[in-house]
Protein backbone atom coordinates (compact mmCIF):
# COMPACT_ATOMS: atom_id res chain seq x y z
CA UNK A 1 0.00 0.00 0.00
CA UNK A 2 1.22 3.55 -1.07
CA UNK A 3 0.25 6.91 -0.21
CA UNK A 4 1.14 10.05 -2.70
CA UNK A 5 0.98 13.70 -1.62
CA UNK A 6 1.27 16.16 -4.37
CA UNK A 7 2.62 19.93 -4.45
CA UNK A 8 2.46 23.04 -7.05
CA UNK A 9 4.63 24.60 -7.98
CA UNK A 10 5.55 28.17 -7.90
CA UNK A 11 6.06 32.01 -9.55
CA UNK A 12 7.11 35.20 -8.09
CA UNK A 13 5.22 37.61 -9.81
CA UNK A 14 5.45 40.51 -7.76
CA UNK A 15 7.36 41.40 -4.33
CA UNK A 16 10.67 39.61 -4.53
CA UNK A 17 13.09 40.07 -2.08
CA UNK A 18 10.93 42.66 -0.09
CA UNK A 19 9.02 40.08 0.85
CA UNK A 20 11.87 39.13 3.32
CA UNK A 21 11.32 42.97 5.05
CA UNK A 22 7.14 42.28 5.86
CA UNK A 23 6.13 43.58 1.73
CA UNK A 24 3.35 41.77 0.18
CA UNK A 25 4.17 38.84 -2.45
CA UNK A 26 1.93 38.18 -5.50
CA UNK A 27 2.80 34.94 -6.61
CA UNK A 28 0.76 31.95 -8.76
CA UNK A 29 1.03 28.51 -7.99
CA UNK A 30 1.81 26.60 -11.22
CA UNK A 31 0.03 23.37 -13.24
CA UNK A 32 3.71 22.25 -12.54
CA UNK A 33 5.08 20.06 -9.58
CA UNK A 34 6.09 17.28 -7.46
CA UNK A 35 5.04 14.17 -5.79
CA UNK A 36 5.64 12.24 -3.08
CA UNK A 37 5.22 8.64 -2.73
CA UNK A 38 4.99 6.60 0.72
CA UNK A 39 5.42 2.67 0.73
CA UNK A 40 6.58 0.64 3.80
CA UNK A 41 9.44 -1.16 4.04
CA UNK A 42 12.29 -2.96 6.52
CA UNK A 43 15.51 -2.31 7.51
CA UNK A 44 14.85 0.81 9.80
CA UNK A 45 16.20 3.04 6.33
CA UNK A 46 14.87 4.81 3.71
CA UNK A 47 15.07 3.67 0.36
CA UNK A 48 15.06 6.71 -1.49
CA UNK A 49 14.45 8.09 -5.23
CA UNK A 50 14.16 10.91 -7.40
CA UNK A 51 13.02 11.07 -10.80
CA UNK A 52 12.93 13.98 -13.65
CA UNK A 53 9.71 15.06 -15.04
CA UNK A 54 10.87 12.71 -17.90
CA UNK A 55 11.15 9.75 -15.91
CA UNK A 56 15.09 10.38 -15.68
CA UNK A 57 16.36 8.68 -12.57
CA UNK A 58 18.69 11.91 -11.33
CA UNK A 59 19.05 10.95 -7.42
CA UNK A 60 18.91 7.46 -5.85
CA UNK A 61 20.47 6.56 -2.61
CA UNK A 62 19.36 4.89 1.06
CA UNK A 63 19.09 6.95 4.21
CA UNK A 64 19.36 4.85 7.66
CA UNK A 65 17.07 5.86 10.03
CA UNK A 66 20.57 6.48 12.31
CA UNK A 67 21.46 9.08 9.71
CA UNK A 68 18.09 11.43 10.25
CA UNK A 69 17.97 11.24 13.75
CA UNK A 70 21.70 12.30 14.47
CA UNK A 71 22.52 14.22 11.14
CA UNK A 72 25.87 14.64 11.73
CA UNK A 73 27.38 17.89 9.70
CA UNK A 74 29.61 17.57 6.53
CA UNK A 75 31.70 20.03 5.13
CA UNK A 76 30.66 19.39 1.51
CA UNK A 77 26.89 20.03 0.90
CA UNK A 78 25.19 17.23 -1.57
CA UNK A 79 21.91 15.81 -2.35
CA UNK A 80 21.84 13.59 0.16
CA UNK A 81 23.02 15.77 3.01
CA UNK A 82 20.64 18.18 2.12
CA UNK A 83 17.29 15.49 2.48
CA UNK A 84 19.10 14.31 5.41
CA UNK A 85 19.13 18.08 7.00
CA UNK A 86 15.22 18.13 5.75
CA UNK A 87 14.30 14.63 7.30
CA UNK A 88 16.18 15.36 10.74
CA UNK A 89 14.31 19.22 11.13
CA UNK A 90 11.22 16.82 10.28
CA UNK A 91 12.06 14.14 13.04
CA UNK A 92 12.91 17.01 15.80
CA UNK A 93 9.20 18.33 14.61
CA UNK A 94 7.76 14.67 15.27
CA UNK A 95 9.19 12.09 15.70
CA UNK A 96 6.77 9.63 15.18
CA UNK A 97 7.43 8.68 11.42
CA UNK A 98 11.01 7.74 12.56
CA UNK A 99 10.06 5.87 15.65
CA UNK A 100 6.60 4.26 15.00
CA UNK A 101 8.17 2.71 11.29
CA UNK A 102 10.51 -0.43 10.76
CA UNK A 103 11.49 1.92 7.29
CA UNK A 104 10.32 3.11 3.87
CA UNK A 105 10.47 3.23 0.12
CA UNK A 106 9.63 6.45 -1.13
CA UNK A 107 9.74 7.75 -4.65
CA UNK A 108 9.35 11.30 -5.85
CA UNK A 109 8.43 12.54 -9.69
CA UNK A 110 8.87 16.75 -11.06
CA UNK A 111 6.55 17.09 -13.84
CA UNK A 112 9.06 20.02 -14.71
CA UNK A 113 12.44 19.80 -15.49
CA UNK A 114 14.10 20.29 -12.37
CA UNK A 115 16.45 22.99 -13.97
CA UNK A 116 13.45 25.44 -14.86
CA UNK A 117 12.98 26.90 -11.04
CA UNK A 118 10.07 26.21 -10.38
CA UNK A 119 10.25 24.50 -6.90
CA UNK A 120 11.97 21.28 -6.63
CA UNK A 121 12.82 21.97 -2.87
CA UNK A 122 9.78 23.79 -2.03
CA UNK A 123 7.61 21.57 -3.53
CA UNK A 124 9.70 18.26 -1.24
CA UNK A 125 9.53 20.42 1.88
CA UNK A 126 5.67 20.62 1.15
CA UNK A 127 5.66 17.08 0.19
CA UNK A 128 7.47 16.05 3.54
CA UNK A 129 5.44 17.99 5.79
CA UNK A 130 2.17 16.47 4.69
CA UNK A 131 3.84 13.36 4.95
CA UNK A 132 5.22 13.52 8.55
CA UNK A 133 2.12 15.38 9.71
CA UNK A 134 3.99 18.91 10.23
CA UNK A 135 3.76 22.77 9.45
CA UNK A 136 5.74 22.94 6.25
CA UNK A 137 6.36 26.90 6.82
CA UNK A 138 8.21 25.61 10.45
CA UNK A 139 10.10 23.21 8.09
CA UNK A 140 11.35 25.36 5.63
CA UNK A 141 12.13 27.72 8.40
CA UNK A 142 14.41 25.12 9.95
CA UNK A 143 15.87 23.66 6.81
CA UNK A 144 16.37 26.23 3.53
CA UNK A 145 15.41 29.22 4.70
CA UNK A 146 13.31 31.80 2.91
CA UNK A 147 10.23 34.14 2.80
CA UNK A 148 7.84 30.50 2.44
CA UNK A 149 5.90 31.93 -0.20
CA UNK A 150 6.38 28.84 -2.27
CA UNK A 151 5.04 26.74 0.62
CA UNK A 152 2.17 28.77 -0.03
CA UNK A 153 1.72 28.21 -3.57
CA UNK A 154 2.53 24.25 -3.07
CA UNK A 155 -0.53 24.40 -0.75
CA UNK A 156 -3.04 26.95 -3.13
CA UNK A 157 -4.11 26.12 -6.06
CA UNK A 158 -5.36 29.65 -6.82
CA UNK A 159 -3.15 33.09 -7.16
CA UNK A 160 -1.96 34.31 -3.95
CA UNK A 161 -1.47 37.06 -1.92
CA UNK A 162 1.49 36.10 0.28
CA UNK A 163 2.68 38.17 3.77
CA UNK A 164 5.67 36.58 5.91
CA UNK A 165 4.60 38.10 8.99
CA UNK A 166 2.46 34.76 10.54
CA UNK A 167 2.65 32.82 6.85
CA UNK A 168 -0.24 35.13 5.73
CA UNK A 169 -2.28 33.59 2.61
CA UNK A 170 -4.96 35.28 0.79
CA UNK A 171 -6.06 33.87 -2.84
CA UNK A 172 -6.84 36.06 -4.90
CA UNK A 173 -8.48 36.32 -8.51
CA UNK A 174 -6.06 37.06 -11.23
CA UNK A 175 -7.30 35.92 -14.79
CA UNK A 176 -7.04 39.22 -16.87
CA UNK A 177 -8.52 39.50 -20.48
CA UNK A 178 -4.43 40.34 -21.46
CA UNK A 179 -3.74 36.88 -19.83
CA UNK A 180 -3.43 35.94 -23.82
CA UNK A 181 -0.40 38.53 -24.01
CA UNK A 182 1.43 36.69 -20.78
CA UNK A 183 4.38 34.65 -21.55
CA UNK A 184 7.29 32.72 -19.80
CA UNK A 185 10.78 32.38 -20.95
CA UNK A 186 13.27 30.38 -19.18
CA UNK A 187 16.77 31.97 -18.89
CA UNK A 188 18.71 28.87 -19.15
CA UNK A 189 19.95 29.12 -16.06
CA UNK A 190 19.07 28.03 -12.70
CA UNK A 191 19.57 30.47 -9.88
CA UNK A 192 20.57 29.84 -6.32
CA UNK A 193 17.76 31.55 -4.30
CA UNK A 194 20.14 31.21 -0.50
CA UNK A 195 22.44 33.21 -2.86
CA UNK A 196 20.09 35.82 -4.36
CA UNK A 197 18.92 36.82 -0.61
CA UNK A 198 22.13 36.59 1.03
CA UNK A 199 23.44 39.71 -2.33
CA UNK A 200 19.86 41.53 -0.55
CA UNK A 201 20.60 41.78 2.35
CA UNK A 202 23.96 43.21 1.98
CA UNK A 203 22.79 46.21 -0.86
CA UNK A 204 19.15 47.15 0.94
CA UNK A 205 18.75 50.24 2.93
CA UNK A 206 19.06 50.05 6.47
CA UNK A 207 15.24 51.65 6.70
CA UNK A 208 12.81 49.91 3.95
CA UNK A 209 9.76 50.74 4.94
CA UNK A 210 9.53 53.24 2.30
CA UNK A 211 10.26 50.57 0.07
CA UNK A 212 7.68 48.35 1.64
CA UNK A 213 5.41 50.63 1.35
CA UNK A 214 5.81 51.36 -2.85
CA UNK A 215 5.80 47.70 -3.42
CA UNK A 216 2.81 47.29 -1.71
CA UNK A 217 1.06 50.12 -3.87
CA UNK A 218 2.96 48.62 -7.41
CA UNK A 219 1.79 44.94 -6.34
CA UNK A 220 -1.74 45.81 -5.71
CA UNK A 221 -1.86 48.06 -8.96
CA UNK A 222 -0.28 44.77 -11.33
CA UNK A 223 -3.53 42.48 -9.39
CA UNK A 224 -6.28 45.11 -9.96
CA UNK A 225 -5.18 46.42 -13.52
CA UNK A 226 -7.47 46.15 -16.27
CA UNK A 227 -5.88 46.91 -19.38
CA UNK A 228 -2.74 45.44 -20.67
CA UNK A 229 -1.13 48.84 -21.21
CA UNK A 230 -1.82 49.35 -17.41
CA UNK A 231 -0.32 46.02 -16.11
CA UNK A 232 2.76 46.60 -18.51
CA UNK A 233 3.24 50.01 -16.92
CA UNK A 234 3.25 48.71 -13.60
CA UNK A 235 5.44 45.87 -14.15
CA UNK A 236 7.83 48.41 -15.13
CA UNK A 237 7.66 50.16 -12.14
CA UNK A 238 8.02 47.02 -10.09
CA UNK A 239 11.88 46.51 -12.36
CA UNK A 240 12.82 49.73 -12.36
CA UNK A 241 11.80 50.53 -7.55
CA UNK A 242 13.61 46.40 -7.51
CA UNK A 243 16.84 48.04 -9.85
CA UNK A 244 17.21 50.91 -7.55
CA UNK A 245 17.51 49.00 -3.98
CA UNK A 246 19.44 46.10 -5.42
CA UNK A 247 21.68 48.54 -7.61
CA UNK A 248 21.85 45.88 -10.70
CA UNK A 249 20.63 46.34 -13.88
CA UNK A 250 16.89 45.02 -15.09
CA UNK A 251 16.98 41.67 -16.97
CA UNK A 252 15.82 43.91 -19.93
CA UNK A 253 18.62 46.12 -19.57
CA UNK A 254 21.63 43.51 -19.55
CA UNK A 255 20.02 41.08 -22.31
CA UNK A 256 17.50 42.34 -24.33
CA UNK A 257 17.25 46.07 -24.28
CA UNK A 258 16.17 45.61 -28.31
CA UNK A 259 12.74 43.87 -27.22
CA UNK A 260 9.55 45.40 -27.98
CA UNK A 261 7.40 44.84 -24.49
CA UNK A 262 8.34 44.62 -21.03
CA UNK A 263 10.03 42.01 -19.37
CA UNK A 264 10.21 41.17 -15.64
CA UNK A 265 12.17 38.82 -13.56
CA UNK A 266 10.32 36.71 -11.27
CA UNK A 267 11.87 35.80 -8.21
CA UNK A 268 15.81 35.84 -7.54
CA UNK A 269 17.30 37.78 -9.89
CA UNK A 270 19.30 36.94 -13.07
CA UNK A 271 17.84 33.28 -13.46
CA UNK A 272 15.00 30.98 -13.70
CA UNK A 273 12.25 32.40 -16.00
CA UNK A 274 11.71 36.10 -16.89
CA UNK A 275 7.42 37.12 -17.19
CA UNK A 276 7.25 39.21 -20.73
CA UNK A 277 4.19 41.09 -21.48
CA UNK A 278 3.94 41.18 -25.10
CA UNK A 279 1.33 42.72 -27.64
CA UNK A 280 2.66 39.87 -30.66
CA UNK A 281 4.21 36.28 -29.84
CA UNK A 282 7.86 36.91 -28.41
CA UNK A 283 8.90 33.52 -29.87
CA UNK A 284 10.92 34.13 -32.60
CA UNK A 285 12.47 37.09 -31.23
CA UNK A 286 13.86 34.51 -27.74
CA UNK A 287 14.79 31.65 -29.57
CA UNK A 288 16.98 33.96 -32.31
CA UNK A 289 18.45 34.95 -28.66
CA UNK A 290 19.25 30.99 -27.64
CA UNK A 291 15.98 30.76 -25.36
CA UNK A 292 13.59 27.93 -26.53
CA UNK A 293 11.35 27.47 -23.49
CA UNK A 294 8.64 29.58 -24.09
CA UNK A 295 5.77 29.11 -22.47
CA UNK A 296 1.97 30.67 -22.14
CA UNK A 297 0.29 31.62 -19.14
CA UNK A 298 -2.48 29.18 -20.04
CA UNK A 299 0.14 26.34 -20.29
CA UNK A 300 2.14 27.41 -17.17
CA UNK A 301 -0.83 28.88 -14.86
CA UNK A 302 -3.07 27.10 -13.23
Amino acid sequence: MSTTFYSNGKLFISGEYLVLDGADAFALPTKFGQNLIVENAKGKIIDWKSYDYDNTLWFENTISFDEIINNINSEIETVKTTLINILHEAYLLNPDFINNSEGYKITTNLTFPRNWGLGTSSTLINNIAQWTKINAFTLLRNSFGGSGYDIACAQNDTPILYKIEKNTVHPVTFNPDFAKNIYFVYLNKKQNSKAAIQAYNKHKEQNLSKSVAENNKITHAILHAKTLKEFAHEIQRHETHLSNILEMSTIKEKAFPDFNGTIKSLGAWGGDFVMVVAEDNPAAYFQSKGYDTILTYKEMIL
